[in-house]
């Protein structure tokens, strides 16, 4: 995409892409977001379902539920999110919900993006709100991040009890 960054848009991405870093060190899937709003991040997240027990636990909506707290509010109006990972529909749909302004991504997600390579939900006249989607930021290095840790994990052995009933 031949989107022009601005260094912010770097900066807040490479912060997204600590936080997919740490993700990794706990064996979540490395993906990494923050908030952004009048040049200052006010809510971060990183992937936790694993950790959380909570399928809704993506980093997009960890950095979301932490900006609304820290805002006190709902609603998140004018804020960007940067996400290193292209969001599903759990979290366009909170982002939309929150009435996000944009959102910047780095790695597409052609299995699971909802904002434009499977579906997109981002511009859907028949939805309330739209959000502005600015795709591809970082995206090597977001990409890569992702694929040396499933890389990782296709090679770890197998746990052999894994399969094995609780039942004698």
């Amino acid at each position: 995409m031949g989107m022009n960054w601005s260094s912010d848009d770097e900066r807040f991405m490479r912060d997204a892409l600590a936080e997919a870093k740490v993700a990794a060190s706990v064996g979540e899937v490395p993906v990494g977001a923050v908030v952004v709003r009048n040049g200052e991040i006010i809510g971060r997240g990183l992937n936790r379902p694993v950790q959380d027990s909570d399928p809704t636990a993506h980093a997009e909506i960890v950095a979301i539920r932490a900006a609304a707290a820290s805002d006190k509010n709902y609603r998140l109006n004018g804020v960007c999110v940067y996400v290193t990972l292209e969001p599903c529909v759990m979290c366009m749909g909170a982002m939309l919900n929150a009435r996000v302004a944009r959102v910047v991504f780095g790695a597409y997600d052609r299995k699971a993006g909802a904002a434009g390579s499977v579906i997109d939900l981002s511009d859907n006249r028949q939805l309330n709100h739209r959000v502005e989607v600015n795709g591809g930021l970082l995206e090597e290095s977001c990409a890569a991040l992702l694929q040396k840790f499933f890389e990782a994990r296709r090679l770890k052995p197998k746990n052999q009890d894994a399969n094995k009933s609780e039942i004698p």
